[in-house]
Formats: C-alpha cells, structure tokens, sequence
C-alpha cells in the first residue's frame, strides 16, 4: 500500500508513537507521513482541500481537511487526534512575489504566503501544545532559502527565515517542559511546487525551466542531480526518534551541499 521507502522500518520512539503532518497531500509532506508510516507511527495527514483523503487512504494514514491559518479548524482536528507524539509542520505556499509587483493581487499573495508558512505554524503549534504527551518532538519544515535567499522569491524566504528563527525560539521556550524543536532545510526536491517555482524564474530570465534546474544542481557538492520527495524523508524520522534525544533548536540541511554553511 505505502511507497517504496530507502528508510529504516525500526526507530526507537516512533513505533506506536502518534504524528500529525501538515500540508502532507503531495510532495515532501506525503512522503514524510510515508516514512512515518512505516516506521510504525499511527499518522494523520492535513491539508485544506480534500486532495488530502484521498492521499490518507493510498498510504494508510488518517485524513483531515483544515486551513493551518483559522484556529477553530486546527482546534478541531487536534482535538480529533487526541494525544500527540509528534509534530511535523510541513504545510507552506511558495509562489513567486518579485519586490516590483505591487497590485493588490500580489500584494494579497505576499500576505497569504507569510500567513500559511508563519502564522499558520504558529496557530498548529500552539493549539497542539495542550494535546502533545510527555516528550513531544517539533519539526518545522524551513528551506535552503531560510539560510540563504533567492531573487524574485522575497515572501517565501523571508517566511523560511521566520521558521529558522521560531524553531530557535520554540527551543528555549518548550525545552523546559521536555518538548524538542528543530528544523529541517530542504535544498531542491522535485515536487510541483519547486517545478513551479523553476518554470517562474525560467519565464523572468528568458530561460528554459530545464536550464534552471540544471544551474541549481550545480550548486551542490554532490553529483548533480534533482532530489525526490522520500530522500527528504529520513532527517525527520531521525528527529523525531530518540537518536536526537539531545538535540533541539537545530536546522539540518537536506540539500546534497548546495548551502553547507
């Protein structure tokens, strides 16, 4: 039933163990709520159309429809789930938003990107912190773009950023009551939304969306090559498990060395 998965099926913490991920109908998120999946957790999958039932009943994980943005929704499924293990907030928008694009149409898309990736996290997080059992674990999907940046992109990175410097903070606020948080910084992972975001800036610079993915891989220190969804997979489940018992307030990089430092 589930994808083929490279990952380890026995990590310790994760069997049994009761994960909620966010923005997980497609891409990244579906392929991390697979990875959980086989690694024994009882999974739940949200997003806000209902494109994410029918991704919960292809890989075995529970479905539920809400905008990550409006607290009763959120509310509502959490208290669904009952008792959470883990959290993984995934759920974003990436778009466009170059600094001259001044309509009201773009303006509302920059306000919309900020609000998913940011508040969004922000309203998941704090309405799971009475549901979460003791040892709960934090993971915010952040970006190469939260260490670094990309022209014609500003709403995005500027949102990639904030989840760098909330999962810092999160850290110190939430360490006292035993509860982790970190991040993890994809580099280019072959989903719509970055063959999206390619096909964009290969329209502005009057270049092919081919040619673009190219210049990205060459950036990194790896053979060049284009990442799929599951090879993003694995440093969420080493988060989550009791391997990074001792870690917290950290971003790890998944982008094959296009952004080392």
């Amino acid at each position: 039933m589930n994808s083929a998965s490279p990952l380890p099926a026995a990590l310790p913490g994760l069997g049994n163990a009761t994960v909620l991920v966010t923005g997980a109908s497609r891409g990244i998120g579906r392929a991390i709520a697979v990875a959980f999946i086989n690694a024994g957790s009882h999974t739940h999958v949200l997003t806000e159309t209902n494109e994410v039932l029918e991704t919960a009943a292809a890989i075995g994980a529970t479905g539920h429809i809400a905008d990550v943005t409006q607290p009763e929704a959120v509310e509502a499924v959490l208290s669904e789930i009952g008792p959470l293990d883990v959290l993984v907030n995934n759920a974003g928008l990436e778009r466009i938003t170059p600094v001259d694009a001044v309509d009201a149409d773009s303006l509302a898309l920059f306000r919309r990107i900020l609000d998913v990736n940011v508040s969004g996290m922000a309203i998941v997080t704090g309405r799971a912190l009475p549901h979460f059992r003791p040892n709960a674990r934090i993971i915010n999907t952040a970006s190469v773009w939260g260490r670094v940046a990309e022209p014609l992109f500003g709403a995005y990175v500027a949102s990639k950023h904030a989840v760098i410097g909330l999962t810092k903070t999160w850290a110190r606020e939430l360490g006292p009551l035993n509860i982790r948080v970190n991040a993890v910084c994809p580099g280019w992972v072959e989903t719509d939304a970055s063959l999206r975001s390619a096909a964009a800036i290969a329209a502005r610079e009057g270049r092919t969306r081919q040619a673009v993915l190219d210049s990205v891989a060459a950036l990194q220190s790896l053979p060049h090559k284009l990442m799929q969804p599951p090879d993003a997979a694995g440093p969420y489940l080493f988060l989550a498990s009791e391997l990074s018992a001792n870690i917290t307030g950290q971003t790890l990089g998944v982008d094959r060395g296009e952004a080392p430092w």
